[in-house]
């Protein structure tokens, strides 16, 4: 796998831009080709996910996106609906291609209306940058961010395919998916039915295996558009989007918000897949695991009690549970058994900015990993004040 640069811009056939006005910011994706998506599995869905869904069913086939941050058009009933349309007739237009054709994606605050004016101006600006070059690709980033710090993007090479991705999520994110706005290219020649299937198996073993703080959003999106360049094997293809989207994902889960630290939990010896990934998201997602390790606290009987709830079928005189960063790599717990004189190696551990914790069930072959992160004081200072 070989990183390279220019972000979505590396793949043939893709233009980008992005303008930002305050918190408010557009992004314009302009790509031809097959595509497919998946969505928020949170109840309430925003309106321009469902205009993206239900033109991705109609045709499978997607000539741009645009998407907006600082309002998350969610909750906004039928005027929600017709703002989302009309954003896509925005891009429609410019590119000359049906509305039905543009994908629309909208992140920020929910129970908001849009302002289309101030969208029709920044489009207006938007439109006049698209271009091929790296910038493009960050810029188009940067547009889409709120709470983010950081531009999340990473384009590879794989075996003459091409495929890279840029994301947007820092809050608001809980495994089976995030507030996430992420949008993937590939110079692949693959059909909607062929991208779908890829990008379920590349979202369960990242974003769904992602967590800050708990709660799932109702604009969560993930996009990839296959713009037929290149001739490609389909598991290559598959080894590729896997390898971006797990990278992705793990920026995220480095920029969450107010985090401090950033850990990963490696589950193995599991009965299932399906057990290792309750147990890693148990994990990951514990309030009391993740304030411990924003205190750098060996307190590692909050793993053994996430792991003890999550679901996952275990025997407590079989599990294995250790600690590994910064150049060290600890047992905690052997087979059920304490393991002594190790609580100052842990904490060394833990003071460090990247954990990982690794669990052995010992009860089969199944194994997952999650992704997560401190929980801090600045993230309450970031959500009590979100809207004032």
């Amino acid at each position: 796998m070989q990183r390279i640069e220019g972000g979505i811009c590396a793949v043939p056939g893709v233009r980008a831009s992005g303008v930002r006005k305050g918190k408010y910011g557009l992004a314009l994706i302009a790509a031809s080709g097959s595509a497919a998506g998946m969505f928020t599995t949170n109840k309430v869905r925003a309106a321009p996910l469902e205009v993206t869904a239900q033109s991705l069913a109609n045709s499978g086939h997607l000539d741009g996106v645009i998407a907006n941050s600082g309002c998350a058009n969610a909750y906004t009933g039928i005027r929600g609906m017709e703002d989302a349309r009309a954003m896509a007739g925005l891009l429609a237009g410019f590119l000359g291609t049906d509305e039905k054709k543009i994908a629309t994606a909208s992140t920020g605050v929910i129970g908001r209306y849009m302002d289309m004016p101030l969208i029709t101006r920044l489009f207006e600006e938007a439109k006049a940058m698209l271009r091929s070059d790296a910038s493009a690709s960050q810029d188009a980033e940067r547009a889409i961010m709120t709470t983010d710090t950081r531009v999340k993007e990473i384009a590879v090479e794989h075996r003459g395919v091409r495929v890279a991705g840029i994301v947007k999520g820092a809050g608001m994110i809980e495994p089976n998916m995030a507030t996430m706005l992420c949008f993937l290219y590939t110079d692949a020649d693959f059909p909607s039915s062929t991208l779908h299937d890829c990008l379920a198996d590349a979202v369960q073993d990242s974003f769904n295996m992602l967590t800050v703080d708990g709660d799932t959003s109702t604009n969560d999106t993930v996009l990839i558009t296959a713009t037929g360049r290149t001739r490609a094997q389909v598991e290559d293809f598959r080894e590729a989007l896997r390898y971006v989207c797990i990278e992705l994902a793990r920026m995220m889960a480095r920029d969450g918000e107010g985090a401090s630290k950033y850990f990963e939990t490696s589950v193995t010896g599991a009965v299932s897949v399906l057990d290792a990934r309750l147990a890693a998201k148990a994990v990951a997602n514990s309030s009391l695991v993740k304030t411990a390790v924003y205190g750098a606290d060996p307190n590692w009987g909050r793993i053994i009690c996430a792991v003890g709830y999550s679901g996952a079928r275990m025997d407590p005189e079989k599990v294995t549970l250790g600690l590994e960063g910064r150049g060290l790599r600890i047992s905690l717990v052997e087979r059920g058994q304490i393991v002594d004189g190790v609580l100052s190696s842990a904490k060394e551990i833990m003071s460090g900015d990247t954990i990982t914790i690794n669990v052995d069930l010992g009860l089969g072959s199944g194994e997952a990993r999650a992704f997560g992160c401190d929980l801090t004081h600045e993230y309450v200072n970031v959500n009590a004040n979100y809207t004032t």
